[in-house]
């Protein structure tokens, strides 16, 4: 038997996904954010398709410790395929729970019993009841195995027009932001020069209703009024002494001294291993980088705090609310059950930037300062000199191609600094900025390499094309100039241009047609191998100033093809795309938009698995 979604077999009580309210509505519970993927809305549009009941009724509620079911962190593009499947299936028991109550009230077997929009009935039966009528008892009622969920040809929602996302009214309104809370007092962090230096002196008293906090080399001011905070933290910073510790830092450059001691991973069955590399000597070679990359959010880093009684509530845009719960107890010394933690939409970042370390900020300056409402806000200065970046990276790629013009012998060398230091309970250090600046500090983890399929500088460093003969082989930089963590991809993006390139490279030095060379090693992944064709039916051909790029998110997910026309002003050097067409294969659609521009095509294509 198929097991439970993993989520679902972690939290199995019915009640912690579905409940029904007294009104006629359904609350959905997910452990997963909105971060902008639109995820909350598919959510919702998933209930309200295996319960039978209108769109509108279905309420979602996300991620708030001792509320929601425990989902970890909201990464990889999973909501749907994780938390997606694990509402489905607890939807699918929710409505066999109460067409079973339905059926005994109505004198009906289950299977006789009809619903439309949460209304029961049957045939020859007069009397009418709702989902509603049987809330009197509670889903008090535990998963333990599966239950047929509906099949998709009777979907009427799901995958149908006229679903439309139900957080964009407020994000376009009101404030729907963190950063638009309301608060007792507006809180700044006064930073040092960088994550080397520590405070020295600090000679300055602050008038009430101002307040200066300070732990360590940790600095913060307060004030009721958030212009009067902002005037504050300059003050105080222009006042503030720092003195660096330990030796300045390198450049930057992921050149050949940082290169040549990487510990080197060759991949195995997908997997980094310790064992020895096989060494192909190829005649075709490239290399290609990228640079450590910012987030940019549009808005920076922001949180609310309050401690009153020995007890803290926060309110942040991490997309790991639960381990940072165990994370900031550990800073503060006391047991994470003290500590509530609600998600806030914040300015989105699809991967770890400074939210969980405005957390932490807000939540020390809210324990100095208990019973008052703390709102804390990072400056664009703070984002961009101390958040996480995505690490640079550099990949050398090999290949050799047969008589024939295929590619026999293929390599490909990534190195980099982690892409994984989100806080975690687990990790032997404390990966928040502020931990390492208390006078009573916490030192980060020391980097280490992920070893996991598809996790950090080696996602979609495996070809998604089949060779004869590949070593593909992750190359781990253990010291990084600046933080580093995940940003949308992690490697995938460097890897995956990396290896786009150089099979252009290389059918030009085959002379074959940059489709055609791929087709012939994709013969092997039909789905792929549909996307291709897809792209190609749009435009028309690769003609003129185009190029192609393909690629399928961690091997396993989305597969998409895009043809970019591009056109550069010889004066100028200007660069321009007028035109983009686009093919993907996402697996079965949640919810889409009403109404369609001209140029779109719906591709018909296989669901995938857990879809």
């Amino acid at each position: 038997m198929t097991p439970l979604p993993h989520a679902l077999a972690a939290t199995p009580s019915l009640d912690r996904w579905i409940r029904l309210t007294g009104d006629g509505d359904v609350i959905a519970f997910t452990g997963k954010v909105e971060i902008g993927q639109g995820i909350l809305s598919a959510l919702g549009t998933i209930v309200a398709e295996e319960l039978d009941v209108a769109r509108r009724r279905v309420q979602v509620v996300s991620a708030h410790t001792g509320h929601t079911p425990n989902e970890g962190v909201t990464a990889g593009s999973m909501s749907i395929e994780t938390s997606g499947a694990a509402l489905r299936q607890a939807s699918a028991w929710a409505r066999r729970l109460l067409l079973q109550r339905a059926a005994a009230r109505l004198g009906l077997a289950a299977d006789e019993v009809t619903v439309a929009d949460g209304e029961l009935g049957g045939e020859g039966v007069n009397e009418r009841l709702t989902y509603w009528d049987l809330a009197d008892q509670p889903f008090d009622f535990e998963i333990r195995h599966r239950t047929p969920e509906k099949a998709p040809k009777a979907y009427r929602l799901v995958g149908h027009d006229g679903q439309r996302r139900i957080d964009i009214l407020a994000k376009a309104t009101g404030p729907a932001f963190v950063h638009d809370a309301e608060a007792e007092l507006h809180a700044r962090v006064v930073r040092p020069p960088s994550l080397r230096h520590r405070l020295t002196e600090l000679d300055l008293d602050v008038a009430a209703p101002g307040r200066l906090v300070v732990d360590g080399s940790f600095v913060a001011v307060a004030h009721p009024v958030e212009f009067e905070a902002e005037r504050l933290a300059r003050r105080v910073a222009g006042h503030a002494r720092w003195r660096r510790i330990g030796p300045a830092p390198r450049g930057v450059d992921l050149d050949e001294s940082r290169r040549e001691p990487a510990a080197a991973f060759p991949l195995r069955n997908g997997v980094p291993s310790p064992t020895p590399r096989r060494r192909m000597a190829t005649t075709h070679r490239a290399a290609y980088s990228r640079p450590f990359l910012m987030h940019a959010s549009i808005a920076p880093s922001a949180a609310v705090a309050a401690w009153r009684d020995g007890a803290l509530e926060i309110e942040c845009s991490s997309q790991g609310i639960e381990p940072l719960r165990h994370v900031i107890a550990r800073v503060l010394g006391i047991d994470p059950d003290a500590i509530e933690i609600r998600h806030v939409a914040g300015a989105g970042c699809y991967g770890h930037n400074g939210a969980d370390d405005a957390a932490l900020d807000a939540a020390l300056i809210a324990r100095a300062l208990p019973g008052q409402r703390v709102l804390l806000k990072w400056s664009r200065e703070d984002e961009h000199g101390f958040e996480p970046l995505g690490p640079a990276m550099h990949i050398e790629m090999g290949a050799s191609l047969e008589a024939g013009g295929g590619i026999a012998e293929w390599t490909h060398d990534v190195y980099g600094f982690t892409h994984v230091a989100r806080p975690s309970p687990r990790a032997p250090g404390v990966d928040l900025l502020a931990a390492r600046f208390l006078a009573e500090p916490f030192e980060p983890t020391p980097a280490r390499p992920a070893l996991g399929a598809e996790v950090g500088i080696h996602r979609n460093a495996l070809p998604i094309y089949s060779f004869p003969n590949q070593e593909v082989t992750k190359h781990f930089v253990a010291n990084a100039p600046v933080r580093t963590s995940a940003l949308r991809g992690l490697g995938a993006h460097g890897n995956v241009f990396a290896i786009e390139s150089f099979m252009d490279e290389l059918a030009h030095a085959a002379g074959k047609d940059p489709a055609d060379f791929r087709r012939r090693h994709l013969q092997h992944d039909p789905r792929a191998t549909a996307v291709l064709e897809a792209v190609l039916d749009l435009c028309g051909g690769l003609a003129g100033n185009r190029g192609l790029g393909l690629a399928r998110y961690k091997n396993r997910q989305c597969c998409a093809a895009v043809v970019a026309e591009v056109s550069v002003d010889e004066e100028t050097a200007r660069i321009r795309i007028p035109r983009l067409w686009i093919a993907a294969d996402a697996g079965r659609a949640s919810s889409t938009r009403t109404g369609s521009p001209t140029n779109w095509r719906v591709v018909p294509f296989r669901p995938c698995r857990g879809a």
